[in-house]
C-alpha cells in the first residue's frame, strides 16, 4: 500500500507538472527562457553535456548536473487564484547537482495552487574550477530576477512582489541574491540588466552554507546583512547534517540589521525532504511558509 501511494503521488504531482507547463499566453517561448542568449559568461566549453540522472529507489529524485546553459521556465496559477505574486525556485545540490523534481517542479506546484507563479531556475552546476562555489549561480540568480522584473507588465506580475526560495545550496543562492544585489557580478547584456535584481522577500529551506565552519553561530564572510536586505522566512531542523546553526547565523544576522525574519525549528526530519510527506512535524513546513506570506499581504488575489 505504502509503494502504491508513492506512485500515485508521484504521478499526481507529474501530471501537475505537464498541467502547469501549459503557457498561458499565445508566445510560448516567453515560459521557458534561455537566460544568457550569447553564452553565460565565463563559460570555456569544457563541461561536458548537461546530464539528467533517472529516479531510482524508494525516494525517487531527479538530478541534473553539467549546466552550462541555464534557464527560467515559468509556471503560471490558474488565473481565479493568480495573486500577482512571484517566487522564483533554486534547487539545491551542494553546487554540483540539481535536485530537480524534489526542490524544484515539485515546489512550483504548490506555489501555483496558493495563487503564485513559479519561475524555475535552473543554475550552472557543478562548480566552477577555480572560482567560489556560488560564483556562476550567483550571476544566473541575478539575471533571472532581473529578467523577471523587467518582463513583469508583459506577464501580469507585481514588480515589487518577486521574491526567491531555496532549498539547501539553493538556500544559500537564494540568500546570496538577498545580499548582493546593489551591483551586477557580470557584464550588462540587455534591459533585464538595467533594473533591481533585489528579491522583495526569501524563503530559505534547510539552507545550507550560511556560517562560518569554524564558528557555526558566525555569519559566512560573503553574506554582508544591511537594511536593505529582504525579510526572510527560515526552516530547519534540529538534526539536519547541514547544522542547524546555518540558519540561526543567517537569523541572528537578519534581527541585528531590524529586517523582519521568522524562523521554525523543528526536532527531525533530517535534510532533503522538501515538501514530500513524512511522519515529522517538519512536513508541515508548507503550511508555515503560506502563512507568513499571507501575513505579508502576499497573497491578496489581484482586482
Amino acid at each position: 500500500m505504502f509503494v502504491f501511494e508513492q506512485r500515485l503521488h508521484r504521478a499526481l504531482v507529474f501530471a501537475l507538472f505537464l498541467a502547469c507547463i501549459v503557457p498561458s499566453t499565445a508566445n510560448a517561448s516567453e515560459h521557458e527562457i534561455l537566460l544568457w542568449p550569447n553564452g553565460a559568461p565565463g563559460e570555456a566549453g569544457t563541461i561536458e553535456a548537461e546530464k539528467i540522472n533517472d529516479p531510482k529507489g524508494s525516494k525517487p529524485v531527479t538530478r541534473i548536473t553539467n549546466v552550462t546553459a541555464p534557464t527560467l521556465t515559468v509556471f503560471r496559477p490558474e488565473p481565479s487564484k493568480d495573486t500577482g505574486t512571484t517566487v522564483i525556485v533554486c534547487p539545491g545540490g551542494g553546487y554540483n547537482i540539481l535536485a530537480y523534481d524534489l526542490e524544484g517542479t515539485e515546489i512550483v506546484a504548490w506555489l501555483n495552487s496558493i495563487g503564485v507563479t513559479g519561475v524555475l531556475l535552473k543554475y550552472r552546476v557543478p562548480r566552477r574550477l577555480g572560482l567560489e562555489k556560488h560564483t556562476a549561480p550567483l550571476q544566473d540568480a541575478q539575471r533571472a530576477l532581473g529578467i523577471v522584473r523587467h518582463r513583469s507588465e508583459r506577464w501580469g506580475i507585481a514588480p515589487d512582489r518577486i521574491g526567491i526560495l531555496g532549498f539547501s545550496a539553493g538556500g544559500h543562492l537564494s540568500a546570496m541574491a538577498s545580499t548582493h544585489f546593489d551591483q551586477r557580478v557580470y557584464p550588462r547584456t540587455d534591459a533585464s540588466d538595467d533594473v533591481s535584481c533585489r528579491p522583495d522577500f526569501s524563503i530559505l529551506i534547510y539552507p545550507a552554507y550560511l556560517s562560518k565552519e569554524g564558528n557555526r553561530l558566525e555569519l559566512a564572510d560573503e553574506l554582508t546583512i544591511h537594511e536593505n536586505t529582504p525579510p526572510c522566512i527560515l526552516i530547519q531542523t534540529q538534526d539536519d547534517g547541514v547544522k542547524v546553526e546555518s540558519s540561526i547565523a543567517y537569523y541572528l544576522g537578519l534581527k541585528q540589521a531590524k529586517i523582519p525574519v521568522e524562523m521554525h525549528l523543528y526536532p527531525s526530519g533530517g535534510h532533503g525532504y522538501g515538501l514530500r510527506s513524512s511522519e515529522h512535524l517538519v512536513s508541515s513546513w508548507p503550511n508555515r511558509c503560506e502563512e507568513w506570506l499571507r501575513q505579508g499581504k502576499l497573497l491578496i488575489k489581484r482586482n
